[in-house]
């Protein structure tokens, strides 16, 4: 983990590399002003080739000269840039900088919110590589990061949100991880790691206890697969909890489609579908590391869905946790099938709020592209969510949840069937999730989008996102703290 501490002025300090932010129109930070002055008059003739204005998304990186900095690495951050335009400018030049052992900043100086931990957030992740299976691994090198004229309140600021970092890191890499290195049982284990290295409490049902405890969504999806299914809760259960909050993640560790069997190029990225378990593992993590005061259960339904000889067919009926019943149409609508079934558990364990986290459905990136979360659910949870996700700098998007649209779902022979008509794809799966949510306030994000990046930019790199992460913790961190509008004091009881 990156040393992060506090530096003195400029000049004073070296470093191998210098990050200083600019605003829009080329409107350097002091530290900025004084490293154009040292670096000469031929700098701003440099900048204009490079078109250098100081927008967003822009970076230039130029030798240090006689600074006492190797490299100078000049980041836009636009006219009054916010957390998010921090963070992702922080991640630009950690992008620039990744052979420097020591980097020095003043991007926490941009006067926004909550900036010194943004640039923690926004550098480590920048600098973040999956390098596992290669032969030649090339991880970034930076130990250290020095925030140039910082006190002690930005330095904490910033450790936590490198812890915060890890967590999304975690998930990144159980994203990123081939399905043949993360079958069910690894994922339990992995999970179980990192519970008791936290000192949380987890439980990890295997298939008999599956079966036995009526988790039909979960065992039905399992049953085409050679590798068997996991359930695994994890408990944060402090004794000051001021709030109860159940998250749920879809824990689909490779899927097919099942007998509806996808396209060969549509499962190319099929080890992405256990974003919403990873999501649930990096957050508790990062809650735990906190020590949040807020009861929180995660909840992840993990198995592979495959076209084995014992797989489900289009016509089965499944008989979720609730003893709700589901005629599955489709097999490849998988996801919904597994959720229904920890949403029930997380019911029974009366929690104040439940978000669950999916990879459910491709309608919702068809409206919303690929980097915008659909949120779904009852009024109190999504306005709940809804802040945190801002807070957080992860986008979502407010989708309808209409009540004449569930007839779309009924069955002829069960209390639902597992696919609807093809338009308003994201808007059926949702209803379906909400029949198993009781009366507790639901907010439910389909990350099919976000979870998964086909190119890099600023902190985001090609592959696992770790989306969801940050939303969880914000959320939490509300709940802790009497923001979220949803506690009921259930914690207490």
């Amino acid at each position: 983990m990156i040393e992060i501490v506090a530096g003195g002025a400029a000049a004073e300090g070296a470093a191998d590399a210098l990050i200083v932010g600019s605003l829009q129109g080329r409107a350097f930070d002091p530290v900025g002003e004084w490293a154009a002055g040292a670096l000469g008059d031929w700098l701003g003739g440099y900048l204009d080739d490079a078109d250098f204005q100081g927008k967003p998304g822009q970076v230039v990186s130029v030798p240090g000269g006689d600074l006492p900095y190797r490299t100078v690495v000049f980041v836009g951050m636009g006219e009054s840039p916010d957390a998010e335009d921090v963070r992702q400018a922080a991640g630009l030049g950690a992008r620039a900088v990744t052979r420097a052992a020591s980097v020095a900043t003043s991007l926490h100086g941009a006067g926004a919110d909550g900036a010194a931990r943004a640039v923690a957030e926004g550098f480590l992740l920048g600098q973040y590589r999956f390098d596992r299976h290669r032969s030649e691994p090339k991880p970034a090198l930076t130990e250290t990061l020095t925030l140039l004229g910082a006190g002690d309140g930005d330095v904490e600021a910033a450790r936590l949100g490198a812890l915060v970092a890890e967590g999304v890191a975690m998930a990144r890499d159980l994203v990123n991880e081939s399905a043949m290195y993360k079958p069910p049982v690894e994922m339990a284990r992995i999970a179980t790691e990192m519970a008791e290295a936290a000192g949380m409490r987890i439980e990890v049902w295997d298939e008999g206890r599956i079966e036995a405890e009526g988790l039909g969504g979960l065992r039905g999806v399992s049953l085409g697969a050679a590798n068997p299914p996991r359930l695994v809760q994890i408990w944060h259960e402090p004794e000051d909890a001021r709030g109860f909050l159940a998250i749920v993640g879809k824990g689909i560790v490779f899927d097919s489609g099942g007998l509806s069997i996808k396209p060969a190029a549509s499962m190319e990225t099929m080890k992405t579908d256990m974003a919403g378990a990873a999501a649930v593992f990096g957050a508790m993590r990062v809650i735990a590391g906190l020590g949040l005061p807020v009861k929180v259960l995660g909840i992840t339904p993990l198995t592979e869905n495959m076209t084995g000889g014992a797989a489900q067919r289009p016509g089965d009926v499944l008989t979720a946790r609730n003893g709700k019943t589901i005629e599955v149409l489709n097999t490849d609508a998988e996801g919904r099938l597994v959720l229904a079934d920890g949403l029930s558990l997380a019911v029974e364990q009366g929690p104040d709020m439940i978000l669950d986290l999916a990879t459910l459905t491709g309608a919702c990136m068809i409206a919303l592209g690929d980097k915008i979360a659909g949120l779904f659910g009852t009024a109190d949870a999504t306005e709940a969510v809804q802040r945190a996700a801002e807070a957080a700098g992860e986008r979502v998007w407010q989708m309808p949840l209409p009540a004449d649209y569930r007839k779309k779902i009924d069955s002829d022979v069960a209390d639902m069937k597992n696919t609807g008509p093809r338009y308003g794809g994201a808007i059926n799966a949702a209803l379906l999730l909400q029949e198993f949510v009781g009366d507790v306030p639901w907010a439910h994000l389909d990350i099919a989008g976000p979870a998964r990046a086909s190119d890099a930019e600023h902190y985001v790199q090609k592959g696992g996102t770790g989306f969801g992460v940050r939303t969880i913790v914000a959320l939490a961190s509300a709940i802790a703290e009497g923001r979220a509008g949803t506690a009921s004091g259930n914690a207490a009881d």
